[in-house]
Formats: C-alpha cells, structure tokens, sequence
C-alpha cells in the first residue's frame, strides 16, 4: 500500500465504518438474537429523528453547559496552582502530598459526600466536573513551569524582574505547551464525568437519558445517545486542537527547529 495513503485520516473513518457494518451483519443474519442489541439502521433512525424533533438539543444542551462550568473552574483553578506550585518550592512540598492523595480518587466517590453540602443540583455536577477536571491541568502545569529554561530565570534575577513579572511573563508562556495538553486531557474527562454525575444523580442530561432509555427498554435511542456522545468527544477533541495549534503556533515552530519547548 502506498504511503501516502497509510498516512491518510480517512483509513481511521473506514475502521469505525466497518465496525458499524460488522454490527448490522450481526443482527441481519442472526449471529447475535437481543432485543438490546438492535440493527445499526434502527439506530441511525432514531439518530436522525432526535434531530427533527430537536430533542438531541435539549438531551446535549444541558450537559454541556454543566461540562463547560466545570472544565473552566478546572482550568482557572488548576493554572493558579499549578504557577505557584511550580514557582515555589516550600509550597511544592507542603501541598504535593495531599494533590497525589485526592487525585488517585475516583471521580464518583466525591458525589456522596457532596450530595450533603450542595444537594443533587447543577452544582454538585459542575463541583465534581471541576475536581475531576482539575488535577491533569495543575500537574502539567508544575510540570511546565519545572521545565523553564534556567538560563531565563538566572537573566531575570540578574535584572531584578519582579516575582509577578516572571511567573506571568516567563514561566507562564514557557508552560503554555504543558498546560494545554493538560487542559486537552481533562477535557476528555470532563465529558466522562458530567455523564457519570448525571447518571448517578441526575434528572436531564445525555447521562440521564442513556439510563432512563435503558429502563424504559429503547435501546435504539440508549444507542444514538452513545454514538452522538462518541461523535462529540471526537469533535471537542478536534476543535481544541486547532484552538492549541493556533495559540502555541510558537511552539511548535520551536520543535521543528530543534529547540526546547
């Protein structure tokens, strides 16, 4: 097979493709006999009539303005953090300890003890959305700024720059490259979250809908719900990535040239 068409993203398509294709020819010649497991084509319907009734809008919408609070808390949070970890030594030490100990947690233990305090509101929602989001984003963040170039550093004191001034105008654009890959993680998570949360304790929400689908035995629409929500991680995935590629143009123009981020 020639090169140039290994290399094309269209082979990526072609697999899922099949992977749908192997799923129909499972119903259609009776390899697989379910009454949860239905033909693609049922699916695609079920797909296509959400959106002529626009209820994929009112299911997604909600979602993603919890999923959108969250990963921003998460983001503004984990950025503050992760700077004065990075720039500082005695509060890496202090704090580090209690970051690894809360991170290895999984996400769905925070929702009982915080249905206590903010109840099974949006807010508990975006509270855990923002936790769960959060440590990807602060330790790359450290990560990023552990990795400055001393050389500027050593500049910056000869000049007496201000504490503020290097933080913000050295070790910050210097740990761009980091804090965006930490932020590209923690949107994937975020997304898992929001539906996780709704699950658990929701009443709307593409989370919601998937559970209560499954219960109400429709699960053509339990599975356009799933391939939607697959279509769009793929999409939010693609989208950041043009956003990084246009904010840290310089970075990468850095690598091609052989330099250190």
């Amino acid at each position: 097979m020639p090169a140039f068409l290994r290399r094309h993203p269209l082979w990526g398509f072609a697999v899922v493709v099949g992977l749908l294709a192997a799923w129909e020819a499972s119903v259609r010649s009776g390899t697989v006999q379910s009454e949860s497991w239905p033909e693609v084509s049922a699916v695609l319907q079920a797909l296509g009539a959400g959106f002529k009734t626009e209820g994929w809008v009112s299911v997604f919408g909600s979602s993603l303005y919890r999923m959108a609070c969250g990963f921003v808390l998460a983001a503004a949070a984990g950025i503050a953090v992760g700077l004065a970890l990075g720039a500082s030594d005695a509060l890496h030490r202090i704090v580090m300890p209690s970051l690894e100990i809360f991170r290895v947690l999984p996400s769905p233990a925070f929702v009982p003890p915080l249905i206590f305090f903010l109840g099974v509101d949006d807010a508990l929602k975006v509270t855990v959305i923002a936790i769960a989001s959060f440590f990807p984003i602060a330790l790359k963040t450290i990560a990023g700024v552990k990795a400055v170039d001393p050389v500027h550093l050593l500049v910056a004191r000869t000049f007496r720059v201000p504490r503020r001034s290097v933080v913000l105008g050295i070790q910050l654009p210097s740990a761009l490259p980091y804090v965006f890959a930490g932020c590209r993680i923690s949107l994937g998570i975020a997304l898992i979250v929001t539906v996780v949360t709704e699950m658990i304790a929701g009443s709307e929400g593409v989370g919601y809908y998937i559970v209560s689908m499954q219960f109400a035995m429709r699960p053509e629409d339990m599975y356009a719900a799933i391939v939607l929500l697959s279509a769009l991680g793929y999409l939010l995935n693609r989208l950041f990535l043009v956003l990084e590629r246009r904010s840290i143009h310089w970075a990468r123009a850095l690598e091609r040239r052989g330099f250190d981020g």
